[in-house]
């Protein structure tokens, strides 16, 4: 019964093999809410009156949040050599000098803020240019964490030196990411279930890595249709390792490992 009460809410797909993981994650919030069975715990989220805010609970327990800085750093090489200063020529040409970058599935915001230290990189010398990048997940425990900008310093790992130094201010538990990285960076919930999204601009790029492996296959098609009418012409969509478009030729052309243009 949660197996289908979560899928309808959030897409995700938990198969028999999580049973155990959410089993475990879920009984720390039946002993918040001295609640003694499952069973009532369900009946709490689908007849209390409370059970709404409840969900949101939930949810935060059952999302997978793994990521680090530059993870799958070839799509960040991709972004700094190719993809970014495509988008300088053609908007110097045409006086458009503006980007949009979403980061779908944020997580704890490693994901946005590397995104904005190779946006502030390429775009340091080039004058004129709004760059601003969107990061959205489900779960608002990590979208506080990510909004913080704050990570201890063994996450830092990744980071190259010469980042670290420009982009992050040191205190006593880690580092902070600077406010040049924040002013790019804006964070929101949202739910890929909704019937449709509230952004009014299309992207230019949208990075969605390590989401769909979550999802059926109906569930998958639908978000990356979403996706589609989310991008401009031509725009490119960042998937995760594992992860494929080539079922929806119809819509994404292949450009190299994970990254998809919008047809």
């Amino acid at each position: 019964m949660f197996k289908e009460l979560i899928h309808r809410i959030s897409g995700i797909y938990l198969s028999e093999q999580k049973k155990k993981l959410v089993v475990a994650r879920l009984s720390r919030r039946l002993r918040a809410l001295n609640l003694d069975t499952f069973t009532q715990y369900y009946h709490y989220l689908t007849e209390n009156p409370a059970g709404a805010s409840e969900i949101e609970n939930l949810i935060n327990r059952v999302t997978t949040n793994k990521t680090d800085f530059f993870r799958e750093v070839h799509h960040f090489d991709f972004l700094k050599d190719e993809v970014l200063p495509a988008i300088i020529s053609k908007g110097e040409a045409t006086g458009n000098r503006r980007v949009r970058v979403w980061s779908a599935g944020c997580s704890t915001g490693e994901e946005p803020y590397s995104i904005a230290i190779i946006c502030a990189e390429v775009f340091k010398n080039h004058r004129g240019w709004d760059v601003k990048i969107l990061a959205t997940d489900l779960d608002t425990e990590v979208l506080q964490r990510a909004s913080h900008g704050h990570y201890p310093t063994q996450s830092l790992i990744p980071v190259p030196g010469e980042y670290l130094a420009k982009y992050f201010v040191r205190g006593m538990d880690g580092y902070t990411v600077s406010d040049t990285l924040k002013y790019m960076v804006t964070f929101r919930k949202l739910n890929f279930m909704n019937p449709s999204f509230p952004m009014k601009n299309p992207f230019d790029i949208i990075f969605c890595r390590n989401v769909i492996i979550y999802f059926d296959q109906p569930t998958k098609i639908e978000l990356m249709n979403k996706f589609h009418a989310h991008l401009k012409p031509q725009g490119l969509i960042f998937i995760g390792h594992s992860e494929s478009l080539m079922s929806m030729k119809e819509k994404f052309k292949y450009i190299k490992h994970t990254v998809y243009q919008k047809v």
